[in-house]
C-alpha cells in the first residue's frame, strides 16, 4: 500500500514537471534573450565586431570557393581561415598586435625551419633526425625561455608561441617530404592573406581604437574621484538620512578605479601598436596614461580610507565637526573642481592650467585655515583628545587627497606638453578671480627731460603703466599708485 502511494506521488510529480516544462522553457528563452539584448545594448560595438569577424571569414573563404585561388594554394587555404579566427580582436591594436606577431613569427620560423632541414640533410640519412631533434629542442627551449622576459611577455608572447609552433611543424614535416619549400610558401602566403584581411577590416570598418578607450577610461576615472569628493562633503557633514541615501552612490564611484589596473595596462600595450588616428599622433605618449592612472588609483585608496570614516559609528563630537566643517568643505569642493577641470582637460585635450592651479591653491589655503582651526580647538584633557581622534584622522586623509590631486595635476601637465594639448583660456576660474585679471589695461606717456614742449615730444623714453588688477579711476591716473608696474622703454 505504501509503495503504491509513493508511486502515485512520483507519477504526480512527473506529470507536474511535464506540465510546467513549456512555461519554464519559455521563461528560460526570454531570460536569455534579455541577457543578449542587455549585452549588446551596453556596448553596441560588440555586435559590430561580431559582424566584422563574419565578414573576414567570408572574404578569406574565397581561397576555397574560387577555383584559380584554390589551384594556387590548395588545402593550405585553411591556414588563412585559422589566422582570421585567432587574430581577430575587439580593438585595432589587438588585431594588429596578433597579426604582425603571427606574420613575422611565421616568416622567421619558416625560414629557419627550411634551413634546418637542409642542414640536417647534409648529415646523411642517419644523422638527419638527430640534427633535427637537436635543433627543435634548442630553438624550442630558447623561444620558450624568452617568453619569461617581461617585455617579450607583454608585447611579443603570441609571436614567440607561433615561432615555436611553426618551426617545429616545418622542421619535423620536412623529414618526410621533399616539397618543403612549396609547403612553407603556401602556408606563409595564406597566413599573410588572412592577417591582411583582418587588419583592413579592423581599421576601415567601424574601428575600435584601444587608445581612445584608454583615453576615455582615465578621464572618466578622474571624474569619478571628483564625484566621490562631492558626495563625501554632503554625506559626512550632513546628518540627514535622505541626503545620505542620495549621495551614497556618488561616494562609492571610486571603487571601480581600484580594480582597473589590468585593463589600463592591456589598453596601453595595445594602443602602442595602433597607427595615428584622430587626435592621437603616431608616437602618442601612451605610457603617460599609466602614470596618471597610478596616481588616480593612489587617490582612490585614500577614498577607501575616507569612506571608512563615513561609515563608522564612531565620530568626533559635533562641536568639533562644526569647527572644521567649513575648511574641510572648501578643501573637498575645490579639490573636486580641480579634478573636474583635469578630467575636462584630458577629454578635450586642452590645457586648463590656470583653472586647475587656482582650485588647488584655494584648497591649499583651506588647509592652512584648517590647521589654525585645529590649533584653536585642541582639547586640554586626554579624554577629549581621544574623542576627536576620528575627526583628526579624517582631516589628515583629506589633506593627503588634496596633495594627490596636486600630483595628478602635475602629471597631466607633463602629459599635455608631450601630447601637444591645445592652449585654452577658461573664463570660469574661481569666485576669487575676475575677468579683469586676465586682461591688462595700461597707458603710455613720454618721460619729460625738460620743461619745453619740444623736449616733451622728442623724448625717446616712455613710461608704460600696466594695471594688474582693476582699471584705475580718474584720480589715480594723475598719480602712479602701488598697483601699477612701470618700465622704461628706449
Amino acid at each position: 500500500m505504501e509503495m503504491d502511494l509513493n508511486a502515485q506521488v512520483k507519477k504526480a510529480g512527473f506529470l507536474q514537471r511535464l506540465k510546467d516544462f513549456p512555461s519554464q522553457l519559455k521563461d528560460g528563452v526570454i531570460k536569455r534573450i534579455k541577457n543578449v539584448h542587455k549585452l549588446g545594448k551596453d556596448d553596441p560595438r560588440r555586435i559590430i565586431h561580431s559582424i566584422k569577424v563574419g565578414l573576414s571569414l567570408t572574404l578569406v573563404s574565397m581561397l576555397y570557393y574560387v577555383r584559380p585561388l584554390y589551384n594556387s594554394f590548395g588545402v593550405s587555404g585553411m591556414w588563412a581561415i585559422l589566422t582570421v579566427v585567432v587574430v581577430s580582436e575587439f580593438t585595432v591594436g589587438g588585431t594588429l598586435s596578433k597579426a604582425l606577431n603571427r606574420g613575422f613569427a611565421t616568416l622567421v620560423a619558416g625560414a629557419l625551419g627550411v634551413g634546418a632541414v637542409h642542414v640536417a640533410r647534409l648529415c646523411g640519412h642517419k644523422g638527419e633526425p638527430i640534427v633535427l631533434g637537436i635543433l627543435v629542442f634548442s630553438l624550442g627551449a630558447a623561444a620558450t625561455f624568452s617568453r619569461f622576459f617581461p617585455r617579450i611577455k607583454q608585447r611579443y608572447d603570441y609571436g614567440a608561441l607561433i615561432f615555436i609552433l611553426t618551426f617545429s611543424m616545418v622542421a619535423v614535416s620536412g623529414y618526410r617530404t621533399d616539397e618543403i619549400l612549396v609547403i612553407a610558401y603556401q602556408r606563409l602566403s595564406t597566413i599573410l592573406i588572412g592577417g591582411t584581411i583582418c587588419i583592413l577590416v579592423s581599421i576601415f570598418v567601424f574601428p575600435v581604437w584601444a587608445g581612445e578607450d584608454l583615453h576615455k577610461m582615465v578621464a572618466n576615472n578622474v571624474t569619478k574621484l571628483a564625484n566621490s569628493l562631492e558626495g563625501f562633503e554632503n554625506e559626512y557633514f550632513t546628518s540627514s538620512e535622505k541626503t545620505s541615501k542620495e549621495t551614497n552612490s556618488c561616494v562609492r564611484e571610486y571603487k571601480s578605479i581600484l580594480s582597473s589596473k589590468s585593463t589600463e595596462d592591456t589598453l596601453a600595450n595595445l594602443a602602442r601598436w595602433e597607427p595615428g588616428h584622430g587626435r592621437f599622433r603616431l608616437r602618442h605618449p601612451w605610457t603617460k596614461y599609466l602614470k596618471i592612472a597610478g596616481l588616480v588609483r593612489q587617490c582612490a585608496i585614500h577614498f577607501e580610507i575616507l569612506n571608512g570614516y563615513v561609515l563608522s559609528d564612531t565620530k568626533a563630537p559635533q562641536d568639533f565637526i562644526s569647527k572644521i566643517q567649513e575648511p574641510c568643505s572648501i578643501m573637498s569642493r575645490e579639490a573636486g573642481e580641480a579634478l573636474k577641470a583635469i578630467a575636462k582637460s584630458i577629454k578635450t585635450m586642452s590645457r586648463y592650467n590656470v583653472c586647475v592651479s587656482t582650485h588647488i591653491k584655494n584648497s591649499k589655503n583651506a588647509i592652512e585655515n584648517l590647521r589654525l582651526a585645529l590649533k584653536l580647538s585642541f582639547p586640554d584633557t586626554q579624554k577629549d583628545l581621544l574623542e576627536i581622534i576620528p575627526g583628526v584622522t579624517m582631516v589628515s586623509t583629506l589633506i593627503d587627497i588634496v596633495n594627490n590631486v596636486e600630483k595628478i595635476s602635475e602629471a597631466v601637465e607633463e602629459f599635455s606638453v608631450l601630447a601637444h594639448f591645445k592652449e585654452t583660456l577658461d573664463p570660469k576660474l574661481s569666485p576669487e578671480l575676475g575677468q579683469h585679471q586676465l586682461l591688462h589695461k595700461g597707458t603710455v606717456k613720454p618721460v619729460l627731460e625738460g620743461d619745453n614742449e619740444e623736449e616733451y615730444n622728442n623724448s625717446p623714453h616712455v613710461v608704460i603703466a600696466v594695471h594688474d588688477e582693476q582699471p584705475p579711476t580718474v584720480s589715480e591716473n594723475k598719480v602712479m599708485g602701488a598697483d601699477k608696474t612701470t618700465a622704461d622703454v628706449v
